[in-house]
């Protein structure tokens, strides 16, 4: 029976490496040739760079290919065909999808896909779900507001089309939501690390209700690293008393990067729908090998209104040496995302990953849950200062727990920091991506 097997689909997902490469090759060819046929962004770029579809012969051909970046396809839309530009591949009357970016990072994209793109987005997430083990069974719970970002949008077909019962919980409060949850008795959840953890925090501190005593087993976490961080993972796992599994996905590329029920201490890479490859930030070169941390240029292999052919999506990962308990041939990345190549910074001639005083700071008991990291310069000197919360109960810990911090943040980072400990409850909360790191030096 199909609830009893470990795949949503048995033969591609435990392809031999060999037959899967040479699936990745046949998609790479199809999208690039349809690329260059029907978007004029994309075939002026490819005549620029002399490269034609009859040139891509194998996937070492693929990285000759030119990467495309989020500043480029910014340029090219809100023009004629109007809002999307010269990459819509399609007549605007197949377009049944309109989603955009956050913005965080400029002006936001505009995402157009067709009904065909978007039964692509639902079966992507399919594979996710049930590799996370969702069957018919559940009854899983959506905290987010639809809107015009894709979120959780395509999870929630994709779990409809798995025959989950889904409970869309958009325009209710958080109280409101736990209340929801508790009433009908919820079993899965899906949010961003942040706002799993803000639950949790309203459920206890404003509710007097154990989040542990709600039923929920396992949670799907996405928009941030922090499923991947294992203090972060273990402060939701041990509040919610469920599993919690990361997902990597975005607006332009798709949900491409998954946690499976194995959790091998990293996310499998949707190798059926997605071609992944990991380049050097400072020389360009493509890493093949594990244990060398680059940016992660993609290609989603079956998207067609606006195609995502080699895009530089800027988050940094790694390869994992290792293979799955799972059974799945599908590549691991070590960890998940690490980040995003934008936000590791050089700090005192330091690299450093916000993501590594995530780490930190979630380790530590007594600290609250939110946090916030500011650089700056004083004169030629970088200076960056942390701002943390006491966790309720340990209002009179801080001069026992600063000491802890800075040591653990020392080893970790190895940097100093200014440390600031507030009341809990005194930094800003957030529902979804969380805004932790502000760098205020003027080269950035």
């Amino acid at each position: 029976m199909l609830n009893e097997q470990p795949y949503w689909n048995p033969v591609i997902e435990t392809l031999s490496r060999e037959k899967l490469r040479s699936l990745q090759l046949k998609k790479f060819k199809a999208i690039f040739k349809w690329a260059y046929e029907n978007s004029r962004f994309h075939r002026s770029l490819y005549d620029e760079a002399g490269i034609k579809p009859e040139d891509i012969r194998s996937l070492a051909d693929v990285r000759h290919v030119p990467k495309v970046e989020k500043s480029m396809m910014q340029r090219i839309q809100r023009k004629d065909p109007f809002p999307y530009g010269d990459a819509l591949c399609v007549p605007l009357e197949d377009v049944t999808e309109y989603r955009q970016t956050s913005g965080t990072t400029g002006q936001p994209v505009y995402q157009p896909d067709t009904w065909q793109d978007w039964e692509w987005w639902s079966e992507c997430w399919a594979y996710i779900l049930w590799a996370q083990g969702y069957r018919p069974s559940d009854r899983v719970f959506l905290p987010f507001g639809y809107n015009i970002f894709v979120a959780f949008w395509a999870a929630h077909y994709a779990a409809e089309k798995l025959g989950c019962e889904v409970i869309p919980g958009g325009v209710l409060d958080t109280q409101a939501r736990i209340l929801k949850i508790q009433e009908l008795k919820a079993t899965a959840l899906m949010a961003t690390p942040t706002y799993i953890l803000g639950m949790a925090a309203t459920a206890n501190n404003k509710m007097g209700i154990e989040p542990a005593s709600l039923g929920i087993t396992k949670i799907t976490c996405a928009g941030e690293p922090g499923a991947s961080i294992p203090s972060t993972k273990k402060r939701m796992e041990a509040a919610w008393n469920a599993k919690v599994y990361d997902h990597a996905g975005a607006t332009e590329i798709g949900a491409w990067s998954y946690e499976c029920t194995a959790q091998p201490l990293g996310t499998h890479v949707n190798e059926a729908f997605f071609l992944v490859e990991i380049e050097d930030i400072d020389t360009g070169d493509i890493i093949e090998e594990p244990g060398r941390r680059g940016k992660m240029i993609i290609t989603a292999l079956d998207r067609i209104a606006q195609p995502c052919v080699r895009f530089d999506s800027k988050d940094v990962i790694e390869w994992d040496s290792g293979s799955c308990d799972c059974g799945r041939t599908f590549r691991i990345i070590k960890g998940g995302v690490v980040g995003r190549a934008d936000d590791i910074t050089k700090v005192k001639g330091v690299l450093l990953a916000p993501s590594a005083i995530e780490e930190v700071v979630r380790s530590i008991e007594g600290l609250g849950d939110e946090f916030e990291v500011i650089v700056d310069k004083l004169g030629d000197v970088d200076r960056i200062k942390l701002k943390v919360e006491l966790a309720p109960g340990f209002e009179d810990k801080a001069k026992e727990i600063e000491p802890r911090l800075k040591d653990q943040l020392r080893l970790k980072t190895n940097l100093g920091y200014r440390i600031e400990i507030y009341d809990y409850g005194s930094l800003p909360r957030y529902d979804v991506k969380a805004k932790r790191f502000k760098d205020l030096r003027d080269k950035h």
